[in-house]
């Protein structure tokens, strides 16, 4: 089965698919990607609270123009937070509300070394990574994902993120996206060819939970475990890819620990030089 964009025949019929197969629950407004389909709805209704630390834990939160954080991992000694590769471009500085204090830089996009589709690009996943700013990075939680109402994710030791073969339909899912959590179930899987940007995923997961501008590359979890990064929306609802996949293919290690198995850099000792 193939999720394709929405201007194809294909996708009128897993639109209709797709708005028969949601389940009750809470219901936000519409638009992730490229800005392609629009819905209006109503919101989530809140149920608990994340504890706030200094620097901020973003993963699962806003973090940067549309883009939402999806899950601290390293590359080497360095920490970054996984968003999505179709929300802006290599080289763009992330800055805190304050417009001053800078979150990050983000880092290139997932691509494949070759793709079958001539003038596409081809990825495992839609996903990319911002290097976190030395000083906003939140050491002694960097395994936790806030899900805002929802309350705080701790990612166990050694937890292993899902791929594509892990993830079947009927699967409960989790989104924080933009500081709105919302659930649903897994309900298509498949590739994906999306003609408004020429882009190719092996891999699609819709889910029945309704999303909107700004939830691209937020957190996705799946039975409680990260499972992908927010990528699409399919008349409204959520499209995501896997995260096992996009992990690997930028050179990335999940954060299982609080420190990520790194050593937190410490003040320096009063009194020595420069």
């Amino acid at each position: 089965m193939t999720l394709e964009g929405r201007t194809s025949a294909r996708a009128r019929v897993l639109l209709l698919r797709l708005l028969i197969a949601v389940v009750a629950g809470p219901l936000v407004g519409v638009l992730v990607g490229l800005g392609t389909v629009w819905v209006v709805g109503g919101g989530a209704q809140p149920r608990r609270t994340t504890e706030v630390y200094d620097p901020p834990v973003l993963a699962g939160q806003h973090l940067w123009g549309y883009c939402s954080g999806g899950f601290y991992a390293r590359r080497g000694d360095t920490i970054v937070l996984t968003s999505s590769g179709h929300c802006t471009s290599e080289g763009t500085v992330a800055y805190d509300p304050d417009g001053t204090t800078v979150r990050g830089v983000f880092g290139p996009a997932a691509r494949d070394a070759s793709c079958p589709y001539p003038g596409h690009t081809c990825a495992a996943s839609d996903i990319n990574a911002m290097v976190v700013a030395v000083d906003r990075i939140p050491w002694g939680h960097l395994n936790v994902v806030n899900l805002g109402t929802a309350g705080s994710q701790i990612i166990p030791p050694g937890t292993r993120p899902l791929a594509c073969a892990d993830i079947a339909v009927g699967d409960q899912v989790e989104i924080d996206g933009r500081n709105v959590y919302r659930a649903g179930r897994v309900i298509e899987k498949g590739d994906n060819l999306h003609p408004e940007d020429g882009a190719y995923f092996p891999c699609m997961i819709a889910a029945s939970i309704q999303v909107e501008a700004g939830d691209s590359g937020g957190a996705v979890l799946v039975r409680g475990i990260p499972a992908g990064v927010a990528s699409r929306s399919f008349g409204g609802l959520l499209g995501f890819t896997p995260l096992a996949e996009g992990l690997a293919e930028l050179g990335l290690d999940l954060c299982t620990t609080p420190d990520c198995g790194l050593v937190p850099p410490t003040a320096q000792p009063k009194g020595s030089g420069t």
